[in-house]
């Protein structure tokens, strides 16, 4: 049985007689929105975008209504720092927006060692916006510190530490010489595959060494999964472990960075902020690396369809899908959540008799609302949950 070479995940240590608080809850609000189409979704391209493309995608984020945007890996390549500085020196933001710029700790992949040259050019790079996201990130996992790094945990800790200091000194520096308002992100890369002990060490420590996070500037702590390697409820598990054991709660975001390896990056996100998340990061029509990062269209329109707001407008969603897919030359499946040229199609035919009477019934009820100025205009359809007119068809 070839299955046997793979190691079945650990259950989250939860105190015994604990009791789950994300299973008794539902989502009733909006969480805070941040795309990483310019960042993890265009490094993930088989032709990364040009910036010509990336501004047009941008312009495109800021109509949705996304007030966080990774814009860029300004130490990457001159490419991409010069896009940050040219957002902000075209004052392209100007609507408040906070850019989001992806600095690294450690080697991982293509990346490049986090060099003290190569922090400063991410920082300096956000130079002069009103406000800034730094998003220091690290692979934590023990493959990555045993194979990848060979590192211990004690070095692990002591590698992000140092970084975290030095980002503290030169934002410090920069937002007294500029005025830019810096807000802390630690990515803890592989938190999915991360002992939940550890993750919680870490993230303490990092508070430590930042040193001044309040519930009115709080440090966000992005709790990815990388790769999606258990079920979605593991993943809730895994994150309100972390929110019940971090310190300095009330100056604490969690954010859900899930992955679609198994295909159920939504379910994940949507279990994850049950589970107390209060930030998404992810991608229009799901891009990124290998099976892609959580759909932020998906995402908004569930709430959106279960009558709660996402404060994203998605009522012109045909041109948004036809921007995105020709600037990242990708294809949308005509099956696609939402997107797909045949959601709204019922090609059975008593698919289509209980659309049609459900239309009519509709049609009655609503002129009654009208009459009578009393009630609401409900939606209520068989097969169809949501009014596609809302999205622009």
């Amino acid at each position: 049985d070839p299955s046997t070479k793979y190691v079945p995940y650990r259950a989250v240590p939860f105190p015994i007689g604990y009791t789950r608080q994300w299973p008794n809850k539902r989502n009733t609000t909006a969480p805070r929105w941040l795309s990483t189409d310019l960042r993890d979704g265009n490094q993930a391209l088989v032709n990364p975008m040009s910036n010509i493309a990336k501004l047009e995608l941008f312009k495109i984020l800021l109509q949705i209504g996304f007030k966080e945007i990774e814009v860029a890996y300004p130490s990457a390549s001159e490419l991409e720092y010069q896009f940050v500085r040219s957002l902000i020196e075209n004052n392209e933001a100007s609507d408040g927006a906070a850019l989001q710029a992806t600095t690294p700790t450690h080697p991982i992949a293509t990346t490049t060692p986090a060099r003290s040259d190569l922090i400063k050019k991410s920082i300096r790079s956000l130079a002069g916006a009103q406000h800034a996201i730094i998003h220091l990130y690290n692979a934590v996992s023990p493959v990555f510190r045993e194979v990848v790094f060979r590192n211990t945990k004690e070095q692990t800790i002591e590698l992000t530490l140092n970084a975290v200091r030095f980002v503290k000194e030169l934002t410090e520096a920069e937002t007294a010489r500029s005025g830019t308002k810096f807000t802390l992100n630690y990515y803890l890369e592989t938190f999915s595959q991360t002992e939940p002990e550890f993750a919680v060490e870490l993230g303490n420590r990092v508070l430590e060494a930042w040193g001044k996070a309040t519930p009115d500037n709080k440090v966000i702590f992005n709790l990815a999964a990388t790769v999606e390697c258990a079920p979605s409820n593991h993943y809730a598990d895994q994150v309100e472990y972390f929110g019940t054991h971090i310190n300095q709660r009330d100056s604490v975001v969690l954010s859900i960075h899930p992955h679609n390896d198994g295909g159920t990056a939504v379910a994940a996100t949507e279990l994850g902020l049950l589970a107390g998340g209060g930030r998404v990061e992810g991608c229009l029509l799901g891009n990124g690396e290998r099976t892609g990062n959580v759909d932020l269209i998906t995402l908004a329109l569930n709430l959106y369809s279960q009558g709660v707001s996402p404060h994203l407008d998605f009522s012109n969603l045909s041109e948004i899908v036809a921007v995105v897919c020709r600037v990242n030359e990708m294809a949308v499946p005509t099956r696609y959540p939402y997107a797909g040229s045949l959601v709204f199609s019922a090609l059975a035919g008593t698919h289509q008799d209980a659309i049609k009477k459900g239309l009519d019934a509709q049609a009655k009820r609503w002129l009654a609302v009208d009459r009578s100025g009393e009630g609401i205009k409900s939606w209520s359809m068989p097969y169809i949950s949501i009014d596609p007119k809302d999205l622009g068809y």
